[in-house]
């Protein structure tokens, strides 16, 4: 069965299919437990059957072990793969430590990456991030040069400005930009989606759950050892508050014959057909949900709702997505 819709990376880049498969989940996170390996191969293969064929990874993930994973995964099935992959995070016993993007980094990287994924060349390259340490010529620029090489074939961005778009792009046409995105994060609306459509950039939208915020099933408080506490949009009245407005996504799902997240998959999707949906799978049994959400369609009516009542601004306090 392969019922997922295409999309196009950029004005002249790959069709890849329109829902992504994010393998962050695999790994070890921020040190935590490795989930059963077994599982996680087993989701990429039913993954790509489906036709989910865009798998989006990163070096830094279980310090190399989300690429090994996806590698011997696919590796009697290269063709089936769009494999994209971030950069220049460095971290250290679970730890962030900050970002490497010197041009020689991103040439010791991309060696690392080819050889733990086990295949030639990279289909989509890209900083994890940019914080001003490189020049952005300097960066693409040195991307550039691995395309020339065949180590890669496209250029991504991630988590990045409008501003840092179009000079990226000005250096080497940019096929897609990585960037959070869903009901509760609509910061990027005010100008780097305008960015990107105008420059002709394709939008890996991640984060569509808002760290589970849209998911219907969070509740206040949340216990002490949840991460998310560190964010002030998960703590204390901001938390009530935003789970109020989640009701209403709630109700409409219900009315729909859907679930909460569904509609936050959906809604993401129908924000352009140049968005494509990241969501970060680790079983099987998540597959279903997800690619039936790519198939459901909203009423103006049902649109209007979804869009007043989580308007830029609704969702009270910050993430990380609001750096």
């Amino acid at each position: 069965m392969k019922n997922i819709k295409n999309i196009r990376l950029g004005h002249n880049g790959p069709v890849v299919s329109g829902l992504g498969l994010g393998c962050m989940r695999m790994s070890s996170i921020w040190g935590g437990p490795t989930p059963d390996e077994k599982e996680s191969i087993a989701t990429i293969h039913e993954a790509l059957d489906n036709g989910i064929n865009f798998l989006n990874t990163g070096d830094f993930y279980g310090a190399g072990h989300n690429e090994m994973l996806i590698g011997k995964t696919i590796k009697e099935r290269r063709n089936d793969a769009f494999i994209s992959v971030k950069f220049g995070a460095i971290f250290h016993n679970g730890h962030w430590l900050g970002l490497d993007l010197r041009p020689i980094a991103i040439k010791n990287f991309i060696n690392y990456s080819l050889t733990r994924l086990g295949i030639e060349t990279i289909d989509l390259y890209q900083p994890s991030r940019m914080d001003g340490s490189v020049p952005v010529a300097d960066i693409i620029g040195t991307v550039a040069d691995l395309v020339k090489e065949g180590k890669v074939r496209y250029i991504g961005v991630s988590e990045i400005n409008a501003d840092q778009l179009r000079e990226a792009n000005s250096i080497h046409p940019i096929s897609a930009l990585e960037i959070g995105y869903s009901l509760a994060d609509r910061q990027i609306e005010a100008d780097l989606l305008p960015a990107a459509k105008e420059l002709g950039v394709a939008v890996v939208a991640f984060a569509n759950t808002a760290e589970g915020l849209l998911t219907g099933e969070m509740k206040a408080p949340l216990p002490e050892n949840d991460y998310r506490n560190h964010f002030s949009r998960f703590q204390g009245d901001n938390l009530k508050q935003n789970l109020e407005k989640v009701e209403v996504l709630k109700q409409l799902a219900n009315s729909k014959g859907v679930t909460p997240t569904q509609l936050a998959i959906a809604w993401v999707k129908e924000q352009g057909d140049y968005i494509m949906p990241l969501v970060s799978m680790s079983r099987r049994s998540r597959l279903p949900e997800n690619i039936a959400a790519m198939n459901i369609v909203f009423t103006s009516e049902e649109m209007n709702t979804l869009s007043t009542t989580f308007a830029p601004g609704a969702i009270v306090g910050g993430t990380y997505l609001q750096r």
